[in-house]
C-alpha cells in the first residue's frame, strides 16, 4: 500500500488537467484535482467557447444584410447584450457541469480550492491549510492575461477575462494587440455595433502568420470599418470626469473611447504556486521547463498545457495530458507531437492554417512552389458583398510534399482541420491534383490549382 494520500494530484481544472485526472482515475488510481475558480479552465469558462459564441452573435448583422440579395426582407434588427450574456452563462454552466460529472464518474476527488506545492510530493490546500501528499503531481494551471501593469492607467483597462462579463456593451473600444485575441475581439465588438479601433506596435497584425493571410484580413477588417493603427502603442490611459477613457499613444494621438482592452499576450500562471519550494525549474518567462514527456527537473512533478509556454492551444494541452497518462500509467511511453498543428483565427473572415508560411518555407527549403487563388465566394455573388477568399498551398519542390496550407474566408477553420490530416500524412501536390473536386464549394480550389503562381529559389521569387 502506497504511503501517499494520492497516486496523482492535479493542480488546475482546465481541459488538460481534467483530462489527465479523469483518465487516470478511470484506471483505478487514487486521483485528486484542485481548481480555485471553475472547472473547465480558460477555454471553457472565459476563452475559446464563449468567444466562439460571441463570434456567432457578431456575424448576424452581415447575414441579415446578405439575405436581401437572396430575396429575403428582414425587419428591424435589435441586439440585446444582456440576453446574449445570459445565454452564454447558461451554456458555460452546462459545460462545467459535464466536466464535473466526468471527473465524478471516473472516481476523481474534486477539491474547490487553490493548491500550492510545498515539496516534491506535497501540496497545500489553501482554503483549509491542509497538506496532502501524492506519488506524482501534475501542474496544469494554464496561463493568465498579461495586465501590462507598467502601463500608466492600466487599472482602467480590461483584458479578455473581463470582456466576457461586461455589464453593458460599450459604444466604442480601443483594443491593444495584434495576435489572436486582439483580432478576434476587434471583429466581435465591431460586429455587435461597437466603434472599434485596434492598435498594434508591429508592421502587420498576426505577425506569425503567412503574409497573404495577414494582409488579406487587414484589408477586410478596414473595409468593414475597423480602424487599425500600426507601429504605435498606448502610453497612458486616463479616465475623464464624464466616465470615459482617453488613451494617449506613443505618436501623440489621443483616442477617446468607452473601453480599453489590453490583449498583449498571456503569461504562465506560476506566480505563488510554490515551485521554488518544490525545486521546479522555470524559464525567464516563469514557464515550467519540461522534457519531451512533460517531466520537470523534479522526478515526481510534471506539467502540461499553457503553463509550459510551448503551444498555447487547448487541444495541445489535452494531447499532452493523454500522452502523460499513456507514459506514466499505461506503460506506453508517448511523447506529445507538436509538429504540424492546424489552427484557426476566428476573425471575420476566418483564417485557417497548418504548416509553414511562405516566408518560413522559403528559409527552410531551397526551392518551393506557391499555389495561390484569390476569388469571390459564390455566396457573395447575389449578396453583393465585396469580399474575397484566399487559398494558398506551399510545396517543397524537392519531394513535392505540401508543407503549408493557408485559407482566408468562411469556414477556414473547418477546412484547416481536414488539411491538418492531409499534411500530417505527408501528402504531395500530386495527391491533391488527383483528388476530385466537390463542386460547387470554395474548398475545391485546394485541388484545382494545378500551376504554381510563382516559385521561390534560394529565397528569391522567380
Amino acid at each position: 500500500m502506497s504511503s501517499f494520500d494520492y497516486d496523482l494530484f492535479v493542480i488546475g481544472g482546465g481541459s488538460g488537467g481534467v483530462r489527465a485526472a479523469r483518465l487516470t482515475a478511470g484506471l483505478g488510481k487514487r486521483v485528486a484535482i484542485a481548481e480555485e475558480y471553475r472547472y473547465g479552465g480558460t477555454c471553457v469558462i472565459r476563452g475559446c467557447v464563449p468567444k466562439k459564441l460571441f463570434v456567432y452573435a457578431s456575424q448576424f448583422p452581415e447575414q441579415f444584410e446578405d439575405s436581401a440579395g437572396y430575396g429575403w426582407t428582414v425587419g428591424e434588427a435589435r441586439f440585446d447584450w444582456q440576453k446574449l450574456m445570459m445565454a452564454k452563462d447558461r451554456e458555460i454552466a452546462r459545460l462545467e457541469g459535464l466536466y464535473r460529472k466526468g471527473l465524478e464518474t471516473a472516481g476523481a476527488e474534486m477539491l474547490n480550492t487553490r493548491a500550492e506545492l510545498t515539496g516534491p510530493h506535497s501540496v497545500r490546500l489553501v482554503d483549509s491549510g491542509k497538506v496532502v501528499t501524492a506519488e506524482r503531481i501534475l501542474v496544469a494551471v494554464g496561463g493568465s492575461a498579461n495586465p501590462h501593469a507598467a502601463l500608466p492607467g492600466y487599472e482602467h483597462c480590461i483584458t479578455s477575462n473581463e470582456a466576457f462579463h461586461l455589464e453593458t456593451l460599450p459604444d466604442s473600444i480601443l483594443i491593444a494587440g495584434g495576435g489572436y485575441i486582439a483580432v478576434e475581439f476587434a471583429n466581435i465588438f465591431h460586429g455587435l455595433g461597437v466603434q472599434t479601433t485596434l492598435i498594434y506596435r508591429g508592421m502587420q497584425i498576426l505577425s506569425r502568420f503567412d503574409h497573404d493571410m495577414r494582409q488579406g484580413l487587414h484589408e477586410a477588417m478596414e473595409a468593414k470599418g475597423i480602424r487599425i493603427i500600426l507601429q504605435d502603442i498606448i502610453e497612458e490611459v486616463t479616465r475623464t470626469p464624464a466616465g470615459g477613457l482617453l488613451a494617449r499613444t506613443l505618436h501623440n494621438e489621443t483616442i477617446a473611447v468607452d473601453q480599453v482592452m489590453l490583449a498583449l499576450g498571456r503569461d504562465p500562471n506560476t506566480s505563488g504556486l510554490g515551485l521554488e519550494a518544490a525545486g521546479v525549474a522555470v524559464n525567464e518567462r516563469g514557464a515550467i521547463i519540461v522534457d519531451d514527456f512533460s517531466r520537470t527537473n523534479v522526478e515526481s512533478i510534471f506539467a502540461v498545457g499553457d503553463v509550459t509556454d510551448k503551444v498555447q492551444l487547448t487541444p495541445v494541452a489535452i494531447h499532452e495530458s493523454m500522452c502523460f497518462v499513456e507514459t506514466q500509467y499505461r506503460g506506453n511511453p508517448t511523447s506529445p507531437d507538436h509538429h504540424l498543428i492546424a489552427t484557426a483565427v476566428f476573425s471575420q473572415p476566418e483564417i485557417g492554417t497548418v504548416g509553414l508560411s511562405e516566408e518560413d518555407a522559403a528559409k527552410k527549403y531551397p526551392d518551393i512552389e506557391v499555389y495561390r487563388a484569390q476569388f469571390r465566394p459564390m455566396k457573395a455573388t447575389l449578396s453583393g458583398r465585396a469580399e474575397r477568399m484566399i487559398m494558398k498551398l506551399i510545396v517543397n519542390a524537392g519531394d513535392r510534399k505540401v508543407v503549408g496550407a493557408h485559407i482566408l474566408g468562411h469556414d477556414a477553420g473547418e477546412m484547416a482541420q481536414l488539411l491538418g490530416i492531409t499534411l500530417k500524412a505527408g501528402c504531395t501536390k500530386e495527391d491533391f491534383d488527383r483528388t476530385m473536386a466537390v463542386h460547387p464549394t470554395a474548398a475545391e480550389e485546394l485541388v484545382t490549382m494545378y500551376t504554381p503562381s510563382y516559385r521561390i529559389r534560394n529565397g528569391e521569387r522567380v
